[in-house]
């Protein structure tokens, strides 16, 4: 099972930017997720969480270096499966995607999404993408000190 982490920054005041996440509804409308499915044969695990994203949430975006591993208990199955989760870097939301119908879909920061994600590896995969987040920023920086433009 592939998920990804649909993100975006939204500009906070002059200079800030904040970063929010994208969860949308269960199918059958109990609780807060992020978009999921299987994988093909004939696709890769990112090529996959891609189009799980566009059909369950409606954005496209750039799908980045994986976040992890996780394991989970399956529902309708007494059995543990293994779960890869990605960020995926928002860059155009649609109007209209294959399951609008059925789901909703919210922004939240990251915050907020912690209280309404159910599982403890959700919660985990959250501070992954902000640790990543803030990890890349503090690259950014010493480049920009090490070779300025």
């Amino acid at each position: 099972m592939n998920r990804c982490i649909p993100y975006r920054y939204r500009r906070k005041g002059t200079q800030k930017k904040e970063l929010e996440v994208l969860v949308i509804s269960a199918q059958n409308g109990n609780g807060m997720q992020f978009p999921k499915g299987g994988w093909e044969s004939d696709e890769s695990m990112e090529q996959a969480a891609l189009r799980e994203t566009i059909e369950e949430a409606g954005v496209v975006g750039n799908i980045e270096s994986r976040l992890g591993k996780w394991f989970y208990k399956s529902k309708r199955q007494n059995a543990v499966h293994e779960g890869y989760m990605f960020p995926l870097l928002v860059k155009k939301q649609l109007e209209n995607w294959p399951e609008k119908n059925i789901r909703k879909r919210r922004w939240m920061t990251v915050a907020e999404a912690k209280q309404v994600c159910p599982h403890t590896w959700m919660k985990e995969a959250l501070d992954v993408l902000r640790r990543t987040e803030h990890t890349q920023q503090l690259i950014l920086i010493h480049a920009l000190c090490v070779y300025p433009r």
